[in-house]
């Protein structure tokens, strides 16, 4: 499914993809690091091991416009492979966002750039400038509990981080959307002190 027949994924309620669906749903530890974004584009991905930090920097250069930087640490929830620079470089690529299954750091610094970044903490320990064969850019990795190709639609807000594939999303999208636009009347009709047997149809 191509950007332009999603249309603006950013509209749809991420949550209601959660009374639909069981898989794609990213580790909720996993969260934002900035207040009030919403993010969705197809996922550029990249495992880094051993606190490989040129892994990162030949990923920064996979990223185009609306991309969104998927990071596997391989289990490394200790060495933050983004930060400052990272965070500048992404969006001179034009990214959405970054979502690393591990840590970050210059905290501050990513929040005055304003990249989105989802992860599971910071931290002051970082990636070194050394290579490990055991890296890779744009191959299916895994984030979270949820494997990430490239290509998959990453969709993250405050909530948390769904990934998708593209038929997944697509069979998912229009339920998602019928159900948005029947929420506002079931508020209505609670706040109007319905009673709840019937409002809710127990």
């Amino acid at each position: 499914m191509s950007a332009t027949s999603v249309g603006d994924l950013t509209d749809v309620s991420y949550p209601t993809i959660g009374h639909f669906l069981e898989d794609g749903f990213v580790d909720p530890a996993i969260q934002s690091l900035l207040d009030g974004v919403k993010v969705a584009g197809p996922a550029v991905t990249v495992r880094i091991a051993g606190n490989d930090a040129f892994a990162m920097n030949r990923a920064l250069l996979e990223l185009y416009a609306g991309s969104v930087l998927v990071v596997d640490m391989s289990g490394d929830h200790r060495h933050a492979p983004v930060g400052a620079v990272t965070a500048a470089a992404a969006l001179s690529r034009g990214a959405a966002g970054v979502v690393v299954d591990g840590v970050a750091t210059d905290l501050p610094e990513l929040r005055a750039a304003g990249l989105p970044v989802f992860a599971r903490g910071t931290s002051c320990l970082t990636t070194k400038r050394v290579h490990n064969d055991r890296s890779a850019v744009n191959v299916p990795v895994m984030c979270g509990g949820v494997e990430v190709r490239p290509g998959d639609w990453v969709l993250a807000d405050d909530n948390g981080v769904i990934v998708l594939s593209p038929e997944a999303l697509g069979s998912v999208l229009g339920k998602a959307r019928t159900s948005d636009a029947a929420e506002p009347a079931l508020l209505a009709r609670i706040a109007a002190g319905e009673p709840l047997e019937s409002v809710l149809g127990v």
